[in-house]
């Protein structure tokens, strides 16, 4: 469940497997070791025998079996300032396939004894580094032993898909409301591609809500949009440009003549390090064949071959033939402001030095003033909030790695503390020392 559409995701959806996470496969073992340790005491009928309890005055450890003890546990984020939550809905599955115990070779589910409270993707959370002043994003009530091992799983979730989530937020806060790409998936491993897909459109809803934009989102890969019935999109890649030995513009006439013209014609102009005269030639062949067309009066057609943008990706140990060296070196290597604003001033004015038919001059103008300049390679909030800051005429930001990032103000994880235990039919607060139960306004009850 999204706070944009109040539908919680369900296991046709996640696919989870059950039958191994039931077991303990994906759970640290120390979980399992007290899973177990609990459920070999109840069968004994062991109750407390300490003598050092952390009881109130007055209430009585006797005859507590602590094998079948009922907990109420919280799951909070450590990541300071704002964090967009997202994976709940996948944690809760989790519980509600997994919880239980195994009597012989069959699996007693007992999710429906739990009480179980949550927030939806999508909710804000602010954290000040206390925590003892957290917000939870996920309370459940019920015997510890039937879900102890569930604690690493659901934190594991919670924990990378609110990163990405939060990572794509502040990218999408720097580039002032212009597109993110979300281009992160030949970093990882592909079985995170539907969770971190599901997580970028969370953040990229979460934006549109907090700032009245209207972004759409926009993955690379099928799999980034299994969960919310997206679709990957890209541009061309410098190994097609290969296949027409290194001829940028051959490469796109061919490109819009065969994929379907649904799919935006995006010229990647970096792979002779010439980014300029690569954006010139291509959108010259583009054009030529977008207003034949028009000329025939095949203006569908004609749309196959409307240049939609350029996309610049100079390697950072590479200077562009359209940056002359100035100043400090380093400054010229790359995507650089430089670079762009040299793009963007040679497409606006290509147009004036075509031999096209005078009718043809406004069109072409307008024609070659809309193409958008996408930029990638290694950029981050910092770098993007430099461009902006100087103004530079980027449309587009094609990001990838770091939106995954997990150091320093990044790092998102999770932790789940037992904070109760019912004592005598009594809710008793009892946290490890520096921990305490807390309440978030968001939270709802589940089941």
């Amino acid at each position: 469940m999204s706070i944009f559409d109040h539908q919680r995701l369900t296991d046709t959806t996640f696919k989870l497997d059950v039958e191994r996470m039931r077991k303990g496969w994906y759970t640290d073992k120390y979980f399992t070791n007290i899973a177990s340790m609990l459920a070999v005491l109840s069968e004994r009928g062991y109750v407390y025998q300490g003598q050092k309890h952390r009881l109130p005055p007055g209430v009585s450890p006797e005859g507590i079996a602590c094998g079948d003890l009922e907990v109420e546990m919280q799951w909070f984020t450590r990541r300071l300032g704002k964090t967009i939550v997202v994976g709940v809905d996948k944690a809760l599955e989790m519980l509600r396939h997994c919880t239980g115990y195994w009597n012989g070779s069959q699996f007693v589910n007992t999710a429906d004894r739990l009480m179980v409270w949550a927030v939806e993707d999508g909710c804000v959370v602010f954290g000040d580094g206390d925590p003892k002043n957290v917000q939870p994003v996920l309370k459940v009530r019920g015997r510890y032993r039937d879900f102890a091992i569930l604690e690493t799983p659901t934190l594991g979730i919670l924990t990378r898909a609110s990163r990405v989530a939060t990572n794509v937020y502040n990218t999408l806060v720097a580039a002032r409301g212009k597109p993110v790409l979300f281009f992160p998936a030949r970093f990882d491993l592909h079985e995170v591609q539907a969770a971190d897909g599901y997580a970028y459109n969370i953040a990229v809803e979460r934006f549109n809500l907090d700032h009245a934009s209207e972004l759409g989102p926009f993955v690379s890969t099928d799999a980034q949009g299994d969960w919310w019935g997206g679709a990957g999109g890209g541009t061309i890649s410098h190994s097609a440009i290969a296949c027409f030995l290194g001829d940028t513009a051959e490469a796109m006439i061919a490109f819009a003549q065969v994929l379907p013209v649904e799919i935006p014609r995006i010229a990647l102009v970096d792979f002779n390090n010439d980014c300029v005269n690569d954006s010139l030639r291509t959108c010259r062949a583009m054009f030529d064949r977008y207003y034949q067309l028009m000329e025939d009066g095949q203006a569908a057609e004609a749309e196959r071959y409307r240049l939609y943008g350029v996309r610049l990706d100079t390697g950072k140990n590479l200077r562009d033939l359209s940056v002359p060296p100035l100043g400090d070196a380093e400054l010229d290597l790359g995507v650089t402001p430089r670079l762009v604003f040299a793009v963007r001033q040679a497409l606006d004015s290509a147009w004036e030095s075509w031999d096209i038919p005078k009718k043809w001059c406004e069109a072409a103008e307008q024609y070659c003033r809309a193409v958008k300049i996408v930029v990638s390679g290694g950029f981050d909030p910092e770098k993007i909030r430099r461009f902006e800051r100087l103004s530079v005429p980027a449309d587009i930001y094609a990001v990838g790695s770091s939106l995954f990032d997990n150091h320093a103000a990044t790092v998102t994880d999770y932790t789940a503390d037992v904070v109760r235990v019912k004592v005598h039919d009594e809710w008793i607060d009892l946290a490890k020392v520096g921990r305490q139960p807390c309440d978030n306004p968001n939270l709802q009850r589940v089941w």
